[in-house]
């Protein structure tokens, strides 16, 4: 007889909320990407073009774990048009010593906004100045609003604002952070107005045509880009990657098929063969970061089956602290 775990999403929410602790898990996972013999094969990706629809299963193996994730993660995004989240999934966490199930967390999606919000942070505590103050968000879904408390935590934010398509969307988002988060959040109908007199530009959306300028960014401002984590989405110009003082991948092996340096590629405007530091090198000490205050710095996030497993991790060692979850046998 074997046993298992079974998390909800509500139990999740409760025991692995975003703060430093959800952070600094993984921070130390890109931490081990640069340092630790990792097995990460390739994000596997089902396209449904015809709902918008995509699925990502990503996985990695951490040596010294005891458990490694496996994550199904859906995107329809045409979804919120009759009342349904764009995203959901769940993750698997087996045994790196037997391979059985250990965990199954019904979240659906909720553990990949964390993970993904926790490493807009961690790119922001290595690569924005440290007095970053002003924030600017492109986007008004669930990873804008949640990307924003992120970077409050690691940044002294006061302020900030919210550009996206749907006005009425950023709006409400806007009002919503503003209230959650103690300090004034405005929406702004021009990109440009966003950017200007920024200190951290974060894009949030599933664009396929740019929604930031290269003639917009200003000296001193740090950009992480998260939404291009399939080949045909470009949140940011391929003019951005190439004028950056200093361009910064999650893995950088999936950054040049489907990242935002994969389109400054395709642009031309930078070698397939160039080679840039991953955020982990930056974390381990291997590679230098931000050079001074007026260094334009790009962080170009993907998702990597290595935060999948951390944060599994995380939330299985919470969830046996708190006694939570439903064990069954089989």
């Amino acid at each position: 007889m074997t046993t298992m775990k079974i998390l909800t999403e509500a139990e999740l929410r409760r025991i692995v909320p975003l703060d430093l602790e959800a952070i600094a898990c993984v921070e130390e996972a890109f931490h081990a990407l640069a340092t630790k013999a990792v097995a990460m094969p390739p994000i596997l990706r089902l396209d449904m073009p015809e709902a918008r629809g995509e699925v990502d299963v990503k996985t990695a193996y951490v040596p010294g774990l005891d458990g490694f994730a496996i994550k199904i993660s859906p995107g329809f995004f045409d979804n919120p048009k009759i009342g349904l989240p764009s995203t959901n999934g769940l993750m698997v966490l087996l045994s790196t010593k037997t391979g059985l199930v250990q965990a199954v967390l019904l979240d659906n999606g909720y553990l990949t906004d964390v993970r993904t919000a926790a490493a807009g942070a961690v790119a922001a505590r290595h690569l924005a100045r440290p007095d970053a103050a002003v924030a600017a968000i492109f986007g008004a879904g669930m990873q804008a609003r949640l990307q924003l408390e992120a970077l409050r935590l690691v940044r002294p934010i006061r302020e900030a604002r919210i550009w996206a398509r749907d006005a009425a969307k950023a709006e409400a988002a806007a009002t919503e952070l503003a209230r959650s988060l103690g300090f004034p959040v405005r929406t702004v109908v021009d990109g440009r107005a966003a950017v200007d007199g920024a200190d951290i530009v974060v894009t949030t959306t599933p664009s396929e045509t740019p929604v930031l300028k290269a003639e917009w960014l200003q000296p001193g401002q740090h950009v992480t880009a998260m939404g291009s984590d399939a080949e045909h989405k470009n949140e940011i110009e391929p003019a951005v990657i190439a004028g950056a003082g200093l361009y910064v991948a999650d893995s950088l092996k999936q950054t040049r098929k489907l990242g935002e340096l994969h389109h400054a590629i395709e642009a031309g405007l930078v070698k397939d063969s160039a080679i840039f530091p991953e955020l982990g090198e930056i974390i381990a000490g291997r590679k230098p970061g931000r050079s001074g205050p007026d260094e334009i710095t790009v962080a170009d996030l993907t998702g990597t089956g290595i935060q999948d497993t951390a944060i599994a991790t995380l939330a299985a060692a919470r969830a046996a602290t708190a006694g939570a979850g439903t064990i069954f046998e089989s």
